[in-house]
């Protein structure tokens, strides 16, 4: 791959010419690669029936990806934090979130209170504990209010057996995670 930097003829040239694709990356340099060979159709029918069942479920994940990252690339935060990463853009951000869910790092328990450490590559909405009892019942069960940094706390006095957290991020995955 070869980068273009300061040649003015070349900087604002896009596209396909010949055998070279030009692409012009969000800071401002140009790309020059060598275009791929051209599959024929029936190629590209034979790779598709090789698939496997977990290729064909991610290939199916990613276009659900691409179609909230279109939607969600005009969001506010996505537009923000693609202003402050200069290689980065608010549909890759988009792309990106969607493909990873949250993070449980910890779950604490101490008196009155129960701690959640969780996060995310973009945000954290929320955070639902649910307590249940030696039979497996629910006894409680709530959102947990953001403390500092990556924790979320949720108060209860209720003494269950099992702590079960589930951290949701922007595009509804959802994590859980049992103490």
């Amino acid at each position: 791959m070869t980068r273009v930097i300061l040649n003015g003829t070349i900087k604002g040239l896009r596209g396909k010419m010949g055998n070279l694709i030009f692409r012009q990356l969000p800071n401002g340099t140009t790309v020059v690669s060598q275009a791929p060979a051209k599959k024929t159709r029936r190629q590209k029918k034979r790779a598709k029936l090789k698939r496997s069942e977990k290729q064909k479920a991610h290939n199916s994940r990613f276009q659900d990806a691409v179609y909230y990252a279109r939607a969600a690339q005009i969001q506010p935060l996505y537009v923000e934090l693609a202003a402050l990463r200069p290689m980065n853009t608010a549909y890759s951000l988009a792309l990106g979130d969607y493909l990873k869910p949250p993070v449980i790092h910890r779950i604490e328990r101490g008196e009155g209170c129960i701690r959640v450490e969780a996060s995310d590559n973009i945000l954290v909405t929320k955070v639902q504990i649910t307590m249940l009892g030696q039979d497996g019942g629910v006894l409680e069960k709530g959102e947990a209010l953001r403390s500092e940094g990556n924790w979320w706390e949720f108060t209860s006095h209720i003494e269950g057996i099992t702590v079960i957290a589930e951290a949701w991020d922007l595009p509804g995955n959802v994590t859980k995670s049992t103490l």
